[in-house]
Order: C-alpha cells, then sequence, then structure tokens
C-alpha cells in the first residue's frame, strides 16, 4: 500500500536552482550540442538572481485587492436658482474690496462670507471708507476651511502677525485646539490690510453646516440669519444655509400673533442669536443693535427671506410689496412648524414639557405636537430654549477672545464696545427727554 504524503513534506528548490534548470532546459531544446555537466552551485556573480515564478493564486495566497478610489462628490453642483435669495448685492466698490481681502490669503478657503456694519449699513455707524478721515466699522469676515490646523498653519507663516505671540509660539495645533471649543471659532481682530480693519473669524465647514442644521450654537447660524455677503461659494453651506433661513422663519412664526408686520418679523429673526447672549447683559452691546439692523437693512431681508416665506404653508403674503404678514395659528398648523424646528432647540422644547399632563408622544405624535404648539405659554418657552442654546457658547467665546486677540487686543475691543453701549444710553435718554 503506498503512504499518502503530505504536501507540507515536499522539498522545496532553492530559487536559484529552479532558474538554472529552466534556463538549460530552454538552451537544450532551442540549440542542440554538446552535453553540459551537471548543474552545481552558483558561480558568485549569480548569487542574487531573479525572482521566481508567482505561484498561483489560492485562499492561501490570493491576489491584492484592486485600487478603489473613493470620490466624494457630495452635492458637487446645485440648480442655478436655488438659493438665489442669498446673493444679497453690494456696491462694486465693497465687492471689489470684499473679493481683494479675501484673494490675500494663501491658506486654502472653501467658503467665506462678509457680514455686519461694515458692510451693510446700519443705523449709527459709517460703512468703510465714508465720513472723510473718520474711520469706519471693522469690516468682519467669516471662513470656513476643510482643516483647521493646516489652515492656521499656512497663515501663521504667511500672517505671523495677525496672531499674539503665545499662539505663535505654541502653534497651530494650539490655535485649532482652542479654535474647537465650542462654539468652534477662532477670531484675528484689528488685521490692517488693503487700507481698512479686518476682524476674521476661521472654522471648518463640518463646524458651519451642523450649526445651521441643528442650531447646536446659533453662534454662527445667529449671524447668518442677518444679511451677509457671500465672497466664496460651497455648494453644501449654501444647502444648509436655506435650511437655516427657514427654520428662523418657522421659530419666528411661533412666536408671533396672527397678524403682524414684516418689519416685526426682521427683528424676531435678527434677535434670536442676541437671546441669551451674556455680553447683552454687561456694558458691551448696543441695546438697540436689532432695530439699528432691521431699519436700514430692511430691503436685504426682504430679499432673504420673502420667497421662503410665501412658500410655507398656512402663511399669507399678499405681494412683494406688501407689509402685513398673516398666518393659520391653529395648533394643528403651528405643530407643522413646530415638528421641523432644528434638532436642537427642538429637543430643548420638549424636555421642558416632559413633567406636563400631555399624551405620550409614541402613542398619537400628531395629538402631542398640537398639544404643546396650543399651549398659551409656548412662545415663551421657545424663546427661553433658544436662550439656553445662544447662553453658554456666547460666554465661552466672549472667554476665548482673550486667548485668540491677546490682552491688549482685548482691552481694545471691549473699550470699543462700551463706546458705543454708552454711546446707544445716551442717545436713547436724549430722545427720551
Amino acid at each position: 500500500m503506498l503512504s499518502r504524503v503530505s504536501p507540507h513534506r515536499c522539498i522545496k528548490l532553492r530559487p536559484h536552482y529552479y532558474n538554472t534548470v529552466r534556463s538549460l532546459t530552454t538552451e537544450t531544446i532551442s540549440s542542440p550540442g554538446p552535453s553540459l555537466p551537471p548543474p552545481g552551485p552558483p558561480p558568485p556573480h549569480l548569487k542574487h538572481p531573479a525572482s521566481p515564478k508567482p505561484l498561483s493564486r489560492t485562499r492561501l495566497n490570493p491576489a491584492p485587492r484592486p485600487v478603489v478610489v473613493h470620490r466624494r462628490q457630495a452635492l458637487p453642483y446645485l440648480p442655478p436658482t436655488f438659493g438665489r435669495n442669498q446673493i444679497l448685492p453690494v456696491t462694486d466698490a465693497t465687492r471689489a474690496l470684499l473679493e481683494d481681502i479675501v484673494a490675500q490669503f494663501n491658506a486654502p478657503i472653501r467658503y467665506a462670507f462678509a457680514y455686519g456694519s461694515g458692510v451693510f449699513e446700519q443705523d449709527g455707524y459709517k460703512k468703510s471708507g465714508e465720513g472723510g478721515k473718520e474711520e469706519g466699522p471693522m469690516l468682519d469676515f467669516i471662513f470656513a476651511v476643510t482643516h483647521s490646523d493646516h489652515w492656521h498653519s499656512i497663515n501663521m507663516n504667511q500672517y505671523p502677525a495677525h496672531y499674539p505671540l503665545h499662539a505663535r509660539a505654541l502653534g497651530s495645533s494650539f490655535v485649532a485646539k482652542v479654535e474647537d471649543l465650542s462654539p468652534g471659532v477662532w477670531f484675528n481682530t484689528y488685521v490692517p490690510m488693503k487700507g481698512v480693519t479686518i476682524k476674521y473669524g476661521v472654522t471648518t465647514v463640518d463646524n458651519l453646516c451642523s450649526d445651521l442644521l441643528n442650531w447646536k450654537t446659533l453662534y454662527l447660524a445667529g449671524r447668518m440669519h442677518k444679511p451677509i455677503r457671500i465672497i466664496k461659494d460651497d455648494a453644501r453651506v449654501r444647502l444648509t444655509q436655506q435650511v437655516n433661513l427657514t427654520s428662523a422663519i418657522r421659530a419666528a412664526l411661533l412666536t408671533l400673533p396672527e397678524s403682524f408686520t414684516e418689519t416685526e418679523l426682521f427683528e424676531r429673526i435678527a434677535g434670536f442669536s442676541y437671546t441669551g447672549d451674556v455680553r447683552m447683559l454687561l456694558p458691551a452691546e448696543n441695546r438697540g443693535k436689532v432695530g439699528n439692523i432691521v431699519r436700514k437693512q430692511e430691503e436685504q431681508f426682504k430679499e432673504l427671506y420673502h420667497r421662503l416665506v410665501v412658500a410655507l404653508p398656512g402663511v399669507h403674503w399678499q405681494s412683494y410689496s406688501s407689509r402685513m404678514i398673516q398666518q393659520d395659528i391653529s395648533p394643528q398648523s403651528r405643530a407643522a412648524h413646530l415638528r421641523k424646528l432644528p434638532t436642537n432647540l427642538l429637543k430643548g422644547v420638549t424636555k421642558h414639557y416632559e413633567s406636563a399632563s400631555l399624551p405620550a408622544r409614541e402613542s398619537d405624535e400628531s395629538v402631542y405636537w398640537a398639544r404643546l404648539a396650543g399651549d398659551e405659554k409656548f412662545s415663551e418657552v421657545l424663546q427661553n430654549e433658544i436662550g439656553n442654546i445662544v447662553r453658554y457658547p456666547s460666554l465661552v467665546q466672549s472667554m476665548k477672545g482673550v486667548v485668540s486677540a491677546g490682552l491688549g487686543k482685548s482691552l481694545r475691543y471691549s473699550t470699543a464696545k462700551v463706546g458705543k453701549w454708552w454711546t446707544s444710553s445716551g442717545g436713547s435718554k436724549e430722545s427720551s427727554s
């Protein structure tokens, strides 16, 4: 009986013997001649011959996986007309200045916008470059980037003077870690550029879109409730910004009566980001700031929100020239707005009503939301929850300002804010006397 030989006990030839035998066989067949001596050890110059023929592929010796290129093509483009309400016009001189300033940065910026009194006129302010030799307000920018550490590394190399000494010493990784603290923005302030003074905040696109969708902190989303001038656009941000604007309308409608003016709507929306802001409790912010913004920017607000308002069910805005707006305030209609509020705000509202005697949400959701929306104090509850979202991030960002700007610039910035508050308080007293 023949014994079965295990394949694992087969004797393996050394690679140089294998190649020698193969080359000799090929040579013998192709050109017959005198017999050659049996193969011996290879000469010294052939100690490292070519690799042997690869073995056949098996389960134990599989072929390498093919390279698959995963291209991230989320929202490569949007229809040309989508979000056209976000493109607000400015004068040619202002547009050229804003674009020229952003173009000075070598670090890659995915989305950039300018905001504030330096871009759109406000009561009590003059735009930059106006009023003769009088210095106008700072131009405010927000830059959304992909990777903060990488961006600050490039920018710190190009503009080291934009950062305080301790930030330069600790490096871009330190700046990125401070930026990541809620609400996720790092500001460089009092930066001279192109004949004006600017302040620019840096955040990530992920952090920006998260706030626009969920109102995580309302720090960035609240600024984008008001007119802004987009300088560098991004399809993902434009889409989430449209959601943010619609959420602001829904929240405002839930706090307004059956009939109201467009000015009341715009002031309610503009005031969300100041509700609960710790700066409003200190002599560091103009108490009439919301009214100052809306009075001079009403046309921009209307361009931003009119198309979105008329598209909502239960809301009637007769024409673009009309100033009056009416809405259905039945619990069912208000519940439709309530259910579509940003998740962070909705979470706070439902938590507030946990102790109330309401039907179980799992048993009948329509009844549950209608009972919430029909509560007499719902408007007050909603505004309190918005204030709870804003309060902590605004406190953290105020403290971060000392780290990002340095002690000298922080004192200068705070002094300017107190001066504006004092002017606004004095003006209001004079007008009332």
